[in-house]
């Protein structure tokens, strides 16, 4: 089992978050995958097993403290080091600031910010002893500039990004990679395709929407890159979008 590498995707949905577990897979690692409902995850591990690969799914909330405790602690005793993290949680919701309620707020907060700080801070508790890791999390054009109408949103991705930030300086002189994704576009999902109705094909032929595989290639490099060069931030976004 200690040679068993794993690579732990929180929020493993059908886009971005299975195409990293996949991506991983490829390389050898055990992929652990989560959501709420574990049955969800079942076709990402039936894909993942049918090339080859290894993947486990569990059901858990990122939010519950004693969920992602146990998790941690039931990977490293029954399946392998994390050797990997992943936080790809979302928390996309669009409320005009009056109609913004606590509950609303606080949902996101804790799905962006709350839930990427239990998986950190656990991650890095069995990473450091070993002296080795990497930590992903995925930011959003929300984690860098507030937008009318996600208030709610901006606020929990900018809070991940500064987590990001703080845990890459704590942790990088113990040999944890800690990086932070902003992920600015539209992602090739069943959404975009709606969003953008006749433009789709176009756009998508053209680069013009990110592709999950794309994105997990980059997660892998960043994995890949020599102490003496990490990345903290990387900005993904197609050639369409401005900044």
């Amino acid at each position: 089992m200690a040679d068993n590498k794993v690579a732990l995707v929180i929020g493993a949905g059908d886009a971005t978050g299975g195409a990293i577990a996949q991506r991983f897979a490829r390389e050898g690692f055990t992929a652990c995958v989560t959501r709420r409902h574990a049955e969800k995850l079942e076709p990402l591990v039936a894909a993942i097993e049918a090339e080859g690969g290894a993947a486990h799914g569990f059901g858990s909330d990122a939010r519950r403290e004693e969920e992602v405790v146990a998790l941690v602690d039931r990977i490293e005793r029954d399946i392998g080091p994390i050797e990997v993290a992943v936080f790809n949680v979302g928390g996309n919701v669009r409320f005009p600031i009056r109609e913004t309620t606590v509950r609303v707020y606080t949902k996101v907060w804790e799905m962006c910010a709350l839930g990427g700080f239990l998986i950190g801070r656990e991650a890095a508790r069995v990473m450091v002893p070993r002296g080795r890791g990497t930590i992903l999390f995925t930011g959003a054009t929300a984690s860098v500039r507030g937008s009318a109408g996600f208030s709610a949103f901006a606020s929990g991705k900018h809070a991940l990004r500064a987590l990001s930030q703080s845990m890459a300086r704590e942790l990088g002189p113990e040999g944890i990679h800690v990086a932070h994704v902003v992920v600015d576009g539209g992602i090739d999902t069943a959404f975009t395709r709606d969003r953008k109705g006749d433009q789709y094909e176009t756009l998508k032929a053209q680069g013009g929407i990110l592709d999950p595989v794309a994105i997990a290639e980059n997660y892998w490099n960043l994995h890949c890159q020599p102490r003496s060069a990490w990345t903290q931030e990387l900005d993904l976004r197609p050639w369409v979008e401005s900044w």
